[in-house]
């Protein structure tokens, strides 16, 4: 999967320079693995995440 992450929520963009969730513009090509969440209100996983909205989250951001 190609796109940057935003460093500070996790989000994968493909295209812009600003994160539509967070409004971050810390954003790298340095991550691995992702997770998709489909239904953030009841996803384990998103609440792990400490997400809220429905999108393709890094797991793993490098420095």
């Amino acid at each position: 999967m190609e796109g940057r992450a935003c460093k500070n929520c996790r989000l994968i963009i493909t295209h812009g320079d600003k994160c539509p969730v967070c409004g971050g513009t810390d954003l790298t090509q340095k991550w691995s693995s992702y997770a998709i969440v489909l239904n953030a209100e009841k996803s384990d996983i998103a609440k792990r995440l400490n997400v809220k909205v429905n999108s393709t989250f890094a797991l793993n951001i490098k420095a």
